[in-house]
């Protein structure tokens, strides 16, 4: 199975619950997306395109976690510490609502509660989390590192634990809150080792290559940080390019196949997911028409990231073009004076 947890289908939480969670998003966004137009660096544009194709490209590969059930990246507090939270909202955002409508990986009903979850939760709640971290590890690309893990392991638990709290308000069975709540934080708490080593490896990496580009670590003077080798930006950006469509094409072959967390927690408490959503492109990353699995699987999956960076890439440049003319003086008329 590809794509996953805590991705939840239509109909998973009640209407009102939908609607209020896609209110809230719907704002939160909003206010990322002002927050982002104000501190983005026209040198950050290419990178943050990048880091949602890359987002993306993870998010097909499932990893076993404990027998019968899997997890992915989810990304958001990794996307946080590298990008800044108001940043890491938008790109985790347009990953989900692309997930939603382009490959049926989550309901178009649910979009509010999933952005949320995937997005909103583990940015903000992860980032601030990172900042408790940072303070107790030593001003160091090691103490940025480690608590670049422990943020990201926390920050899928916290997306747990909001799940649960919409389920308290939404459910659609009569599946009592503490055993949700008991289920989905014991199988994201493992969940969150891997989400935890993997963002302390890419971050590791980029402050190898590019501290510069860490938001995280922007408090932190090159004395402070272990020796680096700063690559060109064009090179950073055309070797994480190959790595994300490496990631899409080639090791989501082998994307592990058992239920995902929220899948798993269902199946454990008797909730009834229903049929997923159909998708006129690319349903369940694969592409109508071409009858090998793994060759479909590998078109869908660059597809993905090729249309991810595009949206992202484009938002962002929009956004910045749209500030910048705000930003311009009012030309002087003719025949008046200044």
């Amino acid at each position: 199975m590809v794509g996953g947890s805590l991705h939840a289908p239509d109909g998973f939480l009640n209407a009102g619950t939908a609607l209020a969670t896609g209110i809230v998003s719907a704002g939160s966004v909003a206010g990322a997306l002002r927050q982002s137009t104000a501190t983005l660096k026209d040198k950050q544009i290419p990178l943050a395109g990048l880091s949602a194709a890359f987002l993306f490209a993870a998010q097909m590969v499932n990893f076993p976690v404990v027998a019968g059930t899997t997890g992915h990246l989810i990304g958001g507090a990794l996307a946080a510490i590298l990008l800044g939270p108001g940043v890491a909202v938008v790109m985790v955002t347009i990953v989900v609502v692309l997930q939603a409508l382009a490959f049926a990986d989550g309901g178009i009903t649910a979009i509010g509660y999933n952005v949320l979850n995937l997005a909103i939760v583990p940015a903000y709640g992860g980032y601030g989390a990172y900042r408790l971290f940072r303070r107790l590890m030593p001003a160091t690309s090691a103490g940025v590192v480690a608590s670049t893990g422990l943020a990201g392991g926390a920050s899928v638990v916290l997306a747990a634990m909001a799940f649960s709290l919409e389920w308290l308000f939404g459910a659609t069975a009569p599946i009592p809150f503490d055993t949700v709540f008991g289920a989905m934080v014991g199988v994201h708490l493992l969940i969150g080792i891997g989400e935890a080593v993997i963002s302390a490896l890419v971050i590791a990496a980029v402050l190898r290559t590019r501290p510069d580009m860490v938001f995280g670590a922007r408090d932190l003077d090159r004395s402070q940080l272990a020796d680096t080798t700063r690559i060109r930006v064009r090179t950073f950006f055309v070797a994480g390019l190959i790595i994300t469509m490496f990631l899409a094409g080639i090791v989501s072959q082998f994307s592990a196949e058992e239920p995902d967390g929220l899948v798993s927690v269902a199946n454990q408490v008797g909730i009834d997911l229903g049929e997923p959503t159909a998708s006129p492109v690319f349903a369940d990353y694969a592409v109508e028409g071409i009858t090998n699995e793994s060759v479909s699987l590998t078109v869908a999956g660059v597809a993905g990231v090729i249309i991810t960076l595009a949206v992202a890439t484009g938002l962002l440049h929009g956004m910045r073009y749209g500030r910048s003319r705000k930003d311009r003086p009012d030309p002087v008329q003719p025949g008046t004076h200044s």
